[in-house]
C-alpha cells in the first residue's frame, strides 16, 4: 500500500508519500480501506515525537478514519467486506477497571489509532480490532464521516455527559472555528441551548454566526467575560467549553454564572493556567477535564447524524498525497472546521 508517512520525527516537512507494507488481519481484526481521514493536532504531536506517544518511525498518523472493510480476520462476526465504517479511535484492553466502568478512553494500556504503534488513516489501509468499528451513516460522504469521531465525541462528552447542558441554558464556546468548537456548536444548537462563540478575529466570529451561533465575543480582549456577562443580563453562562488553555482560561472561568461548569480538553497555548481558588469556591464553580469520549457516545452522535440533527463543518479536503500541505494548514491556525485527507483523489 501507499501512505503519507514519516521516517524521522520533526515537522510537516518530514511527511512523505511512499510505499509501506500491508498487514493482514489477525484473529478478531479487520483491514479497512481508508477513504478519508480527518486531521487533529494530535497528528502533529505524534510527528514531533513527544514522549507520551511510544512510536518508532516509519509511521503513518491519523486517528479519525472512515472507510470500507476490505478483509475480515478469523473470529470476527457482524462485519463483511464492503461494509462502510467509522473507527472509534481508542483500542482498549477491555478488562481493566476503566474499561469495565465504560470509560475505555481512560484505559491505562490503551492504544490510539495513529498515535500508537497502530498505523493510522494517512495510510491507504489500516488493520484494527473489529471491536472499534461503527457503521457509517449511509447519507454521510466519507470526508464528513471522518470528521466526526474525535471532535464530536469529545464535544458531546464535555457538553452533555459532564456539563449536563440543557435546552434554554447558555454555553460559551471558546476557539470558534476549531473542530471541537464547531462540533460543540452543532450539539448545543441541537440541544436548544443559547450559544456564544468566542474567536480572536472578526472573520471567524462572522463565520460562527453563519453556522448559527446566537452571539459572538472577541476573545482577543482579556476582559471578554464582561461582554459575556452583558449578553446574559449579568448572570454569566451555564457552561463554558474550553480547549485553548492559559490565554483564555481565566476570563472563560469569569464568564460562568454562580454554580456554572467549565469543561476543558486542551492546552493549545500552554499547560498551566491561573486559578484563583477563592473565586472557584465562593461561586461554587465546577471545573472538569475531558479526554475524548466513549463508544456509546459515538453511537449517540452517529444516531443524530442519521436523523440529520447534527452537521459537520469542513475547512478543506486534500488528496492524501498532500498530507504535508494539509498539516501545514492545520498548524497555521487559519482553518475553520475540519481538514480532511482523501484517499479517493
Amino acid at each position: 500500500m501507499n501512505a503519507a508517512l514519516f521516517r524521522e520525527f520533526g515537522g510537516p516537512e518530514k511527511i512523505e508519500w511512499g510505499e509501506a507494507p500491508d498487514r493482514p488481519p489477525q484473529k478478531g481484526e479487520v483491514v479497512v480501506r481508508v477513504r478519508a481521514c480527518a486531521l487533529n493536532r494530535l497528528d502533529a504531536w505524534v510527528l514531533k515525537g513527544i514522549p507520551a506517544y511510544k512510536i518508532t518511525p516509519p509511521h503513518a498518523p491519523g486517528s479519525d478514519v472512515a472507510g470500507t472493510v476490505e478483509q475480515v480476520g478469523s473470529g470476527v462476526s457482524g462485519w463483511k467486506s464492503g461494509d462502510d465504517v467509522i473507527l472509534y479511535p481508542v483500542i482498549s484492553c477491555g478488562t481493566c477497571a476503566e474499561c469495565k466502568a465504560g470509560t475505555e478512553q481512560l484505559c491505562q494500556t490503551k492504544k490510539v489509532v495513529g498515535a500508537s504503534p497502530v498505523w493510522g488513516g494517512y495510510a491507504q489501509y489500516v488493520t484494527v480490532p473489529a471491536s472499534i468499528l461503527h457503521r457509517k451513516p449511509a447519507s454521510l460522504p466519507f470526508d464528513q464521516a471522518a470528521a466526526i469521531p474525535i471532535t464530536f465525541i469529545t464535544a458531546w462528552r464535555m457538553l452533555v455527559t459532564l456539563a449536563g447542558l440543557k435546552s434554554g441554558q447558555t454555553v460559551l464556546l471558546m476557539g470558534a472555528g476549531s473542530g471541537v468548537s464547531t462540533a460543540g456548536l452543532s450539539i448545543a444548537r441541537h440541544l436548544g441551548a443559547v450559544t456564544i462563540a468566542a474567536a480572536t478575529t472578526e472573520e471567524r466570529r462572522k463565520r460562527a454566526m453563519a453556522l448559527g451561533a446566537d452571539h459572538t465575543v472577541n476573545s482577543a480582549d482579556p476582559e471578554f467575560w464582561k461582554t459575556v456577562r452583558d449578553l446574559t443580563g449579568g448572570a454569566g453562562v451555564d457552561v463554558a467549553l474550553e480547549h485553548v488553555g492559559p490565554a483564555v482560561f481565566k476570563p472563560a472561568l469569569q464568564s460562568l454564572r454562580s454554580g456554572g461548569t467549565l469543561v476543558t480538553c486542551g492546552a493549545t497555548t500552554g499547560p498551566e493556567a491561573p486559578l484563583d481558588l477563592r473565586y472557584l469556591f465562593s461561586r461554587q464553580l465546577t471545573v472538569r477535564g475531558n479526554y475524548i469520549g466513549t463508544p456509546r457516545e459515538l453511537d449517540a452522535v452517529l444516531g443524530l447524524f442519521e436523523q440529520n440533527r447534527l452537521a459537520v463543518t469542513l475547512d478543506e479536503t486534500f488528496p492524501a498525497k498532500e498530507a504535508r500541505q494539509a498539516l501545514e494548514r492545520l498548524l497555521s491556525g487559519r482553518a475553520f472546521g475540519k481538514i480532511v485527507l482523501s484517499h479517493e483523489t
